[in-house]
């Protein structure tokens, strides 16, 4: 019984698979036309993941370009600023700290100036070392400079600390908070959108298809064909469409994206945005894959399902 079972279901599903391919292929113009939609959703979806992708990275490289600095007094020894490091280096909004010494200060400043006769001879008239240790700080996000701020704020530590300078720099890192947190809305809110404008137009493919098959349609229902036996065929088409537009999506990006990379490394100094696709090809063909036909898919079986009911 279960092995009868087991063929009539392989059956079943053969003659979907099979009235599908026969079916995308018969509906030559309209099959075209979906796939031709679904392609540009997917360039457009896969140009959004470039897009958040070179956002995201040129907000790293200027977050990293971002730090606090804390100063301390002249009196303050140097064990006791390596104890307020490592007391620092637990927090785990911290990603990083650099201590530079007095010593160290002077040898920058000094390097910095060098070209300025005035200022170069005006330090070694100097008797003592007038600059301060600090700490250089790198938070893990900019969002997280503030809570840092506060614990340097504390009022155990007001007696070694002369100054902090993130009030300095927080307009900046605000700005850049604002803009990551913005890309990754936005990249997220146009994903999304684009996916329902490309689900729409790929339902709306699909009605026309099942409206032009409409007599077929009749006649299998009419002979006690089931819903799934009807339904079947136009939910493969629309994966047969969504995988033909992965593909193609993929073939046209491939060269675009090699033409492209140079004027991206104009704006944004580091980035290499074909390493990035050719590194993830095979994420980014997945990726194309799903997004088109999860929508033709989804698209087919609404459409179906619609007329299954009338």
């Amino acid at each position: 019984m279960e092995i009868r079972n087991f063929i009539n279901m392989f059956t079943i599903l053969s003659r979907i698979i099979h009235y599908g391919f026969k079916n995308f292929w018969r509906n030559g113009w309209l099959s075209t036309a979906t796939v031709a939609i679904m392609v540009l959703a997917s360039l457009v979806f896969a140009g959004l993941l470039l897009f958040r992708y070179s956002a995201n990275f040129a907000a790293a490289t200027i977050q990293d370009k971002i730090d606090i600095s804390v100063y301390f007094r002249t009196t303050t020894s140097e064990d006791q600023i390596l104890n307020i490091k490592e007391s620092l280096e637990s927090l785990s909004e911290v990603k990083s700290i650099e201590y530079i010494s007095r010593d160290k200060a002077l040898a920058i400043f000094k390097e910095t100036h060098k070209g300025d006769p005035v200022i170069s001879q005006g330090i070694n008239e100097l008797d003592s070392n007038p600059l301060e240790a600090s700490l250089n700080i790198k938070a893990q996000r900019p969002d997280q400079y503030a809570a840092i701020a506060e614990h340097l704020s504390s009022p155990s530590l007001a007696s070694y600390v002369d100054s902090v300078s993130y009030a300095k720099n927080q307009l900046v890192i605000d700005r850049l908070t604002a803009i990551v947190g913005n890309v990754s809305r936005g990249g997220l809110i146009l994903t999304i959108l684009l996916g329902f404008v490309a689900g729409l137009v790929v339902f709306n493919t699909v009605r026309i298809a099942i409206y032009s098959n409409r007599e077929e349609i009749g006649v299998m229902r009419a002979v006690g064909a089931s819903n799934a036996l009807v339904r079947g065929p136009l939910v493969v088409e629309g994966i047969i469409a969504g995988v033909l537009a992965a593909i193609l999506s993929l073939i046209i990006m491939a060269p675009a994206v090699y033409l492209v990379s140079p004027q991206f490394k104009v704006f944004i100094p580091g980035l290499d945005l074909s390493r990035y696709f050719y590194g993830n090809i095979f994420s980014f063909f997945l990726y194309q894959l799903i997004f088109a036909a999860g929508i033709g898919i989804l698209s087919s079986f609404v459409a179906v399902r619609r007329y299954l009911k009338n």
